[in-house]
């Protein structure tokens, strides 16, 4: 009995499909061996809250609130003085850490508290430039507070800083589910992203 050959193109579309969903399985184990902090502390010397873009209008999504409050609650609970905030205009034309800024005051916070990180693109920018703002200040220790999707890739870059960190998930009071449950779709995929590419191609030195 003759075995069955598979063609040239088959046989590559198989390959393929293999290393993705292995790929696939290798970032979701990834996402759930990631760290939750590198310290037992539970103070911190800043709260870094990491953006998401606004709206069109310049407004914060409620993705974006949801995080903003959660990092006033913290900073409103003594986990730490003072408030990082992190994002460029990396999707429209408003800067996520201005919009930040202006909920985080509005919310009660002094603005002597705040400090603006406003050039990250991405969430190893966000990392890199907060750990920036940090080391000129001679403070080690952070509290990192996103949305409990984004998190885990949060961990895996913040674990390859020079600096003490926990994460916090930020409540998703104004959240849709269904937005949440997209979310971690796609931060998975970009799980997959930073394991095989964006940690050993973006570099940034804090």
């Amino acid at each position: 009995m003759r075995r069955q050959r598979f063609s040239l193109p088959l046989r590559l579309s198989l390959l393929a499909t293999s290393l993705l969903v292995a790929l696939l399985i290798w970032a979701i184990v990834a996402r759930t061996i990631a760290p939750r902090a590198n310290t037992k502390r539970q103070t911190f010397d800043a709260i870094v809250i990491l953006g998401t873009s606004a709206d069109s209008d310049g407004n914060p999504t409620p993705e974006l609130l949801d995080r903003i409050t959660e990092g006033v609650h913290e900073y409103e609970r003594g986990v730490a003085p003072r408030l990082i905030v992190t994002g460029a205009a990396a999707h429209n034309s408003f800067v996520e850490a201005d919009v930040m800024a202006g909920v985080a005051r509005a919310q009660g916070v002094p603005a002597s508290s705040i400090f603006e990180e406003p050039q990250a693109l991405d969430t190893i920018q966000n990392a890199c430039y907060s750990t920036r703002i940090l080391k000129a200040h001679g403070w080690h220790a952070v509290e990192v507070v996103s949305s409990a999707s984004h998190l885990p890739r949060a961990a895996m870059i913040f674990s390859r800083l020079p600096v003490e960190f926990r994460i916090h998930a930020a409540t998703p009071n104004l959240t849709p589910a269904y937005y949440s449950s997209a979310a971690t779709v796609v931060e998975t995929l970009k799980t997959a992203r930073y394991l095989i590419w964006s940690r050993w191609v973006e570099s940034c030195s804090p």
